[in-house]
């Protein structure tokens, strides 16, 4: 019996994943979750074979929350079940410790194999995505700025247009403590040593105008 957590801030969609997968014999809803925090409590708490892990998700992202499973529970296989399959979330995501990476096109036998194969050790990972991982190997190294989250970059745009932890913090609808947290990760991945130089490399490499 596959132990699975289903982890999805879409309720209709979660719901039909979970109906589905109650058909299978093999395979057991131990958990599910509408956040990525949440899902991260859900699944150290009940330590399940298998995560299908949504992406874009409000309250900690399919990333954020498959980093932080991966450093407790190594051997957990997470399969990222999405929408996205463009290098600045399928990259971010394996390197994150994801398990398998398919799209929410996948039929839903499709899942259910999938996380059959991910318990056997059998990593499946869609052809798009497989194809947008082997260009990014084709590109060569990466920038400073591409080691950052989705969140972190939004938050170095804002430091680049001059505002305050207060002011992003309003207008990404963050708390101040987790703007500064936040901001100290951006200054070590991009090993600058303060917000000024933060704001320079913003404008150097023209993140404003590659983000529009």
């Amino acid at each position: 019996m596959v132990r699975v957590v289903v982890v999805d801030d879409h309720e209709i969609v979660r719901k039909g994943i979970v109906s589905y997968l109650r058909t299978e014999k093999d395979i057991e809803i131990v958990g599910q979750a509408s956040s990525g925090n949440e899902g991260v409590n859900v699944i150290l708490d009940t330590v399940p074979d298998v995560v299908l892990m949504d992406l874009m998700m409000e309250n900690g992202t399919g990333i954020e929350a498959t980093e932080q499973v991966m450093g407790e529970l190594p051997t957990c296989k997470i399969i990222i079940l999405t929408s996205y399959y463009d290098n600045k979330q399928v990259i971010p995501a394996i390197e994150a410790g994801a398990f398998s990476y398919i799209l929410k096109t996948s039929s839903a036998q499709e899942i259910a194999s999938a996380i059959k194969k991910a318990a056997a050790g059998e990593n499946v990972i869609e052809p798009k995505v497989a194809g947008q991982m082997m260009t990014n190997f084709r590109r060569g190294p990466k920038q400073p700025h591409e080691e950052l989250t989705e969140r972190e970059l939004e938050v170095l745009l804002c430091i680049g247009d001059g505002l305050t932890n207060q002011e992003i913090g309003e207008k990404l609808y963050i708390g101040i403590k987790t703007v500064k947290t936040h901001v100290s990760n951006i200054l070590s991945k991009l090993d600058v040593h303060d917000r000024t130089q933060a704001a320079v490399y913003v404008h150097k490499n023209d993140l404003s105008r590659e983000k529009n």
